[in-house]
């Protein structure tokens, strides 16, 4: 079968759910609803769209996810990666904030919901694996840097425009002395009393005698107050009218409109690749939040399940007015420090959001654009990464670079750029590593039937035959590594008469590896050495049987066991000088 479960069937935990957690996951819907109606606003913006967008991703989305999501408490919604993703992707093809550009991003959310959807129908969940870790940190972590830089503008009145990070910089110097001052001073507060009650808050609240769960909780509801009086100030002194402070101004009452946001194919031609690649980051981070909170509950995630509950909950978004969305840390943080048992905190917010967006959009009209910048600056901190960069650099120097590469791409070339090049360093360093396999010559452990790499154990070798195990996969790549191995070998050891190639890390032979293969045991006839196989898998014998090479090693030169070549190479050599002791020869000297 190839879905998890059918879409209409209704979710286990719907089915079990209790009474008793009702109350608990309203608390946790409507508290998340109203923290992060801001951030909601502020990505809206960061993707270069009208806010209340934001507001209308946190709708269906949310009640889709908790009808097809295996995580109880991931929060799907906008999320700064997408914002950054959805801009950069449309920047050049339409005017920013234009209805063309709007109508894109639409395109683009339910075009990446689809590929998602298809994915889960088709269990391809192993896609996400082209994006290793590290490669994972240095686009995250390049993506949080190129946000902040985005938040500047805002955050301290400039209005220049600029073509890349390092322009940007260069013209940041430039007219950094023509920053508004009202603005910088509403923005320049609101970061660091929003970096203090994230950072230390919940510390003070703690050592006033609030349990750790209720400090917390109430450190996450001060920033609603610093936007209170943020858009207290603005309106009473008038600061959007007299000092040019931009607010977020007046939002559209009601939902939005249905929409069908593809409408030519030239639309698809321009949007597959951006599409596929936030379906790939947003599907990455999605699961690795919603499996962080699995681990606290002790829950399973079904990967397959969740590309389909999130391809669905992007087309729904795009359809419903809103834009592309991933299950994010900091909402979901929000949802499960405030109490949500299961899904049904996720409807209880979008129903909470239906009625703020029927009645309730005027409270925001005095918002400072500044704060919502701060706002952006300080959630995403969490997302530069150091410690998997420390951590790759003292365990694999490649890994490290490839990280630092990719939040380099990112951050100067771009953030499509960046993580094709990331994921090309993914697949480079792994073809790297596998062209150059590990292999070593063994010998028996004394009094065992264990074999071991001469270099590293004190064993026996048996005179006139070379044990050569082979501990990776064998193809186009790396099978000339394993030819030089051998003959180097064999200059080495002169008095060779057996070749074991030991495959018992083996799990494939490639078209190029048996013509390598074949091509051993020629010029080992030539030398009148033979080529012997130890330990061969079954799928690989398989294959290798119905080949010229394995009918001619199948009869008398394949073994189960290594001991058992070395136990033939014995008798051989005994049958030809029955004087000679070889239990103590080590070919090393």
């Amino acid at each position: 079968m190839i879905l998890n479960r059918p879409i209409f069937v209704m979710p286990k935990w719907l089915k079990n759910y209790q009474k008793s957690n009702f109350l608990d996951d309203c608390f946790a819907g409507v508290i998340a609803t109203v923290l992060l109606v801001p951030q909601n606003l502020a990505y809206a913006m960061l993707a270069g769209l009208p806010p209340e967008m934001g507001l209308y991703a946190t709708i269906f989305p949310l009640i889709i996810y908790a009808w097809l999501g295996t995580s109880q408490t991931l929060a799907v919604g906008p999320v700064a990666v997408a914002s950054l993703m959805t801009t950069t992707s449309l920047a050049g093809v339409a005017m920013v904030a234009s209805p063309q550009y709007i109508g894109l991003a639409m395109g683009l959310c339910f075009l990446s919901g689809l590929m998602l959807a298809i994915f889960g129908l088709f269990r391809l969940g192993f896609l996400s694996n082209f994006l290793s870790q590290p490669v994972l940190s240095g686009f995250t972590s390049g993506a949080a840097t190129l946000i902040a830089l985005s938040q500047i503008n805002p955050l301290l009145g400039l209005t220049f425009s600029s073509n890349g990070t390092l322009d940007f910089l260069i013209q940041l110097i430039q007219h950094i002395h023509s920053f508004n001052f009202y603005t910088s001073l509403i923005g320049l507060l609101a970061l660091l009393g929003l970096w203090f009650s994230k950072k230390y808050l919940y510390l003070v609240f703690n050592r006033l005698g609030l349990s750790y769960k209720k400090a917390d909780l109430s450190a996450k509801l001060v920033p609603l107050l610093v936007l209170f009086l943020a858009s207290l100030v603005v309106a009473v002194f008038h600061f959007n009218t007299q000092h040019q402070v931009k607010i977020v101004g007046q939002l559209p009452e009601g939902l939005s409109p249905f929409y069908w946001p593809l409408t030519a194919f030239s639309q698809i031609q321009t949007l597959w690749l951006p599409a596929l690649l936030i379906a790939l980051v947003g599907f990455v981070q999605s699961v690795s939040v919603a499996k962080a909170l699995a681990l606290r509950r002790n829950e399973e995630i079904n990967a397959n399940q969740e590309l389909l509950a999130l391809g669905v909950s992007n087309m729904a978004s795009a359809v419903t007015g809103g834009y592309s969305v991933m299950g994010g840390f900091a909402r979901s943080a929000v949802n499960f420090s405030a109490g949500a048992k299961t899904q049904m905190a996720g409807i209880v917010a979008a129903l909470f959001m239906i009625m703020i967006l029927l009645g309730l959009t005027n409270w925001f009209y005095f918002m400072p654009q500044a704060v919502l910048a701060a706002t952006i600056m300080v959630s995403i901190t969490s997302m530069i990464d150091t410690d998997t960069l420390k951590k790759a650099w003292q365990y694999d120097k490649a890994d490290a670079f490839a990280l630092i590469i990719t939040f380099f791409g990112v951050l100067f070339w771009g953030v499509q750029q960046g993580i094709v090049l990331g994921v090309a360093l993914s697949l480079g360093v792994m073809v790297w590593r596998s062209s150059r396999p590990h292999m070593a010559v063994v010998g028996r452990v004394a009094g065992t039937e264990h074999y071991r790499n001469i270099d590293r154990f004190k064993v026996e070798t048996q005179e006139g035959l070379i044990a050569l195990r082979v501990d990776e996969s064998l193809y186009f790549a790396n099978a000339s590594a394993l030819e030089e191995k051998v003959w180097g070998l064999l200059n080495q050891y002169s008095n060779t008469r057996y070749v074991v190639l030991i495959f018992s890390a083996v799990n494939a032979i490639d078209a190029t590896a048996l013509t390598t293969l074949n091509k051993i045991d020629f010029n080992l006839q030539q030398r009148n050495v033979e080529l012997w196989l130890a330990e061969v898998k079954g799928p690989v014998m398989d294959k290798l049987i119905l080949t010229e090479l394995g009918k001619k090693l199948n009869r008398d030169r394949v073994f189960l066991s290594t001991h058992l070549a070395f136990l033939a190479a014995k008798q051989k050599y005994d049958d030809k000088d029955q004087n000679k002791d070889f239990s103590s020869f080590d070919p090393r000297v």
